[in-house]
């Protein structure tokens, strides 16, 4: 006997809460003598404006996709002076708003509807590609910051493939 077909909504709303919690998660784990630590090769970048990055870059895509249709975005952080107490409520704000945006897709047949504000027009709307591009990009500045702390010598015990976990936390 086969399973149920999947629920869209609920499969892309769980998919980018996991995806959430994994990077609040690393962002909790990092110690306070690398959250401003500079990025090797990368002097006026901190580990601190990475993760200041990934909550601002969420809240610049729900001002452009998702401000036309209702959704509000969460303010913005100053990625020189945010601490890690701070960002951690500022990225469970921005990730309900790109929640929010996911929604808006699946009840519109699988799209984000298109916005007078996206005039970048490369990421396909239909929620597959920008659940995919919001993850890989989250994805990636994990990856940095993994690397720049073992760059610096701090040694993160982060359990960030642990994914099953951190979907229970979510």
């Amino acid at each position: 006997m086969s399973s149920p077909p999947l629920d869209l909504h609920d499969t892309v709303l769980t998919a980018w809460r996991t995806n959430s919690r994994v990077t609040e998660y690393l962002v909790e784990q990092i110690p306070g003598g690398l959250w401003s630590a500079a990025v090797p090769g990368e002097q006026r970048r901190t580990i601190r404006s990475i993760a200041a990055h990934l909550h601002n870059s969420r809240c610049n895509w729900i001002r452009t996709l998702g401000q036309e249709h209702g959704i509000v975005a969460a303010a913005r952080v100053d990625h020189r002076a945010v601490t890690r107490r701070q960002l951690g409520p500022a990225l469970r704000r921005s990730s309900r708003g790109i929640a929010a945006l996911l929604e808006l897709g699946c009840s519109r047949g699988g799209r984000v509807p298109p916005s007078k504000s996206y005039v970048w027009r490369n990421l396909p709307l239909d929620v597959g590609h920008v659940l995919t591009y919001f993850v890989a990009h989250e994805a990636h500045h994990r990856g940095q910051i993994v690397m720049a702390a073992h760059q610096l010598d701090f040694r993160l015990d982060v359990a960030l493939w642990d994914w099953r976990k951190r979907a229970s936390e979510g």
